[in-house]
Protein backbone atom coordinates (compact mmCIF):
# COMPACT_ATOMS: atom_id res chain seq x y z
CA UNK A 1 0.00 0.00 0.00
CA UNK A 2 1.40 3.37 -1.08
CA UNK A 3 1.82 5.89 1.66
CA UNK A 4 -0.05 9.36 1.12
CA UNK A 5 2.44 12.28 0.04
CA UNK A 6 1.55 15.09 2.59
CA UNK A 7 4.44 16.72 1.78
CA UNK A 8 3.01 17.41 -1.15
CA UNK A 9 -0.13 19.50 0.70
CA UNK A 10 -0.09 23.08 0.71
CA UNK A 11 -1.12 22.96 4.88
CA UNK A 12 2.05 23.29 7.45
CA UNK A 13 0.21 20.40 9.56
CA UNK A 14 0.71 18.18 6.36
CA UNK A 15 3.68 19.06 5.75
CA UNK A 16 4.88 18.40 9.08
CA UNK A 17 3.29 14.78 9.39
CA UNK A 18 4.74 13.99 6.23
CA UNK A 19 8.68 14.39 8.07
CA UNK A 20 7.40 12.88 11.43
CA UNK A 21 3.40 11.20 10.46
CA UNK A 22 4.95 8.03 10.90
CA UNK A 23 4.43 6.48 14.99
CA UNK A 24 7.68 5.81 15.35
CA UNK A 25 9.68 8.97 14.03
CA UNK A 26 8.31 11.15 17.42
CA UNK A 27 9.86 8.45 19.65
CA UNK A 28 13.12 8.15 17.84
CA UNK A 29 13.25 11.98 18.39
CA UNK A 30 12.57 11.79 22.04
CA UNK A 31 15.02 8.96 22.48
CA UNK A 32 17.71 10.97 20.81
CA UNK A 33 16.59 14.53 22.48
CA UNK A 34 17.27 12.53 25.77
CA UNK A 35 20.49 10.99 24.64
CA UNK A 36 20.47 7.77 23.35
CA UNK A 37 21.69 8.26 20.02
CA UNK A 38 23.31 4.92 18.82
CA UNK A 39 21.41 2.34 16.62
CA UNK A 40 21.88 -0.21 19.27
CA UNK A 41 20.81 1.79 22.07
CA UNK A 42 17.76 3.00 19.78
CA UNK A 43 16.42 -0.54 19.30
CA UNK A 44 16.65 -1.98 22.99
CA UNK A 45 15.15 0.83 24.17
CA UNK A 46 12.24 1.38 21.74
CA UNK A 47 12.12 -2.40 20.85
CA UNK A 48 11.31 -1.59 17.25
CA UNK A 49 12.46 -3.93 15.03
CA UNK A 50 16.01 -3.41 13.00
CA UNK A 51 14.38 -2.74 9.46
CA UNK A 52 11.85 -0.42 10.71
CA UNK A 53 14.31 1.80 13.20
CA UNK A 54 16.65 2.14 9.86
CA UNK A 55 14.00 3.04 8.08
CA UNK A 56 13.23 5.83 10.24
CA UNK A 57 16.46 7.42 10.86
CA UNK A 58 17.15 7.30 7.13
CA UNK A 59 14.22 9.20 6.69
CA UNK A 60 14.74 11.53 9.32
CA UNK A 61 18.39 12.19 8.21
CA UNK A 62 16.63 12.63 4.57
CA UNK A 63 14.92 15.36 6.28
CA UNK A 64 17.56 16.93 7.73
CA UNK A 65 16.01 16.61 10.89
CA UNK A 66 18.61 13.92 12.10
CA UNK A 67 22.81 14.17 11.60
CA UNK A 68 24.74 11.01 11.21
CA UNK A 69 27.90 11.27 12.89
CA UNK A 70 30.81 8.56 13.25
CA UNK A 71 32.15 7.29 16.66
CA UNK A 72 34.26 4.18 15.49
CA UNK A 73 36.17 4.07 12.91
CA UNK A 74 36.92 -0.09 12.93
CA UNK A 75 34.32 -0.56 13.06
CA UNK A 76 32.80 1.66 11.34
CA UNK A 77 29.92 2.45 13.91
CA UNK A 78 27.63 5.54 13.94
CA UNK A 79 25.39 7.86 16.06
CA UNK A 80 22.65 10.17 15.65
CA UNK A 81 21.90 13.91 17.12
CA UNK A 82 19.56 16.60 16.39
CA UNK A 83 19.94 19.23 13.98
CA UNK A 84 18.55 22.89 13.91
CA UNK A 85 15.63 21.41 12.72
CA UNK A 86 15.71 18.23 14.24
CA UNK A 87 15.39 20.32 18.02
CA UNK A 88 13.09 22.87 16.61
CA UNK A 89 10.55 19.39 16.34
CA UNK A 90 11.14 18.96 19.95
CA UNK A 91 9.31 21.54 20.56
CA UNK A 92 6.33 19.81 19.05
CA UNK A 93 7.11 17.10 21.13
CA UNK A 94 7.09 19.12 24.43
CA UNK A 95 3.44 20.20 24.02
CA UNK A 96 2.23 16.74 22.46
CA UNK A 97 3.83 15.90 26.01
CA UNK A 98 1.58 18.22 27.99
CA UNK A 99 -1.21 17.16 26.27
CA UNK A 100 -0.81 13.79 27.02
CA UNK A 101 0.49 14.14 30.28
CA UNK A 102 -3.46 15.86 31.10
CA UNK A 103 -5.54 13.72 28.78
CA UNK A 104 -3.73 10.43 28.75
CA UNK A 105 -1.56 9.93 32.21
CA UNK A 106 -4.50 8.42 34.20
CA UNK A 107 -4.24 8.27 38.34
CA UNK A 108 -0.87 7.40 38.29
CA UNK A 109 0.17 10.80 36.45
CA UNK A 110 2.62 11.84 33.99
CA UNK A 111 5.70 9.06 33.07
CA UNK A 112 8.04 12.17 33.32
CA UNK A 113 8.77 15.07 34.36
CA UNK A 114 10.61 18.37 32.51
CA UNK A 115 12.89 20.66 34.35
CA UNK A 116 13.53 23.98 33.12
CA UNK A 117 16.86 24.56 33.19
CA UNK A 118 16.95 27.75 33.51
CA UNK A 119 14.55 28.47 36.73
CA UNK A 120 15.15 24.35 38.08
CA UNK A 121 11.58 24.27 38.42
CA UNK A 122 9.76 21.05 36.98
CA UNK A 123 7.00 22.94 34.21
CA UNK A 124 4.63 22.59 31.49
CA UNK A 125 5.09 24.01 28.07
CA UNK A 126 2.55 26.95 27.28
CA UNK A 127 2.24 28.50 23.96
CA UNK A 128 2.54 32.07 23.83
CA UNK A 129 2.60 34.99 21.13
CA UNK A 130 5.72 35.79 19.74
CA UNK A 131 4.92 39.17 19.57
CA UNK A 132 3.57 40.29 23.01
CA UNK A 133 4.15 36.94 25.30
CA UNK A 134 0.34 36.30 26.14
CA UNK A 135 -0.66 32.78 26.16
CA UNK A 136 -2.07 31.89 22.43
CA UNK A 137 -4.58 28.90 22.21
CA UNK A 138 -6.73 27.65 19.56
CA UNK A 139 -9.65 30.42 20.48
CA UNK A 140 -6.85 33.15 20.45
CA UNK A 141 -5.99 32.78 16.80
CA UNK A 142 -7.84 33.64 13.43
CA UNK A 143 -6.40 31.85 10.52
CA UNK A 144 -5.60 34.00 7.75
CA UNK A 145 -4.62 33.12 4.38
CA UNK A 146 -0.57 33.11 3.89
CA UNK A 147 1.16 34.35 0.66
CA UNK A 148 1.10 30.81 -1.16
CA UNK A 149 -2.73 31.65 -0.52
CA UNK A 150 -2.83 34.88 -2.29
CA UNK A 151 -1.11 34.36 -5.13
Amino acid sequence: MQRTRFGDMVCSIARTMDVIGEPWSPLVLRDVHRGITRFDQLHAHLGISRKVLAERLRWLVEQEVLERRPYSTKPPRHEYGLTPKGTELVDLLLVMVRWGDRWTAGEAGPPALHRHRACGLVAHVELRCSECGEPMGPTDVDVLPGPVALN
